[in-house]
């Protein structure tokens, strides 16, 4: 199983989300080819109503703490309640490494 299967895995497994994009960024980085170091990811959950950023991003670092420790080396993580991603369905765009 690919690590973004696995993210996605633990993240469905953590929040049921309505909405879930892992993307694999790792070739935006100076990494090996195929590597799976970088991720986004945007997920939207009921159990992030009436939390803030810093709170709904330690329960996400949280879900993932297994592939953090294996070495997953940096995640881009956006964070909504269904009411928020409603009234504003996009993400944020991760900008290019600068090497």
């Amino acid at each position: 199983m690919s690590r973004r299967d696995r993210i996605e895995r633990a993240l469905t497994i953590a929040f049921e989300p309505s909405h879930l994009e892992v993307v694999n960024e790792s070739h935006m980085h100076a990494v090996p080819k195929n590597a799976e170091t970088h991720f986004k990811v945007v997920v939207v959950a009921e159990a992030f109503v009436g939390k803030g950023a810093v709170a709904r991003h330690q329960l996400v670092y949280g879900a993932l703490r297994e592939e953090l420790a294996a070495g997953l080396h940096a995640v881009a993580i956006t964070s909504r309640d269904p009411a928020e991603w409603s009234a504003r369905p996009e993400a944020n765009v991760s900008p290019p490494c600068a090497s």
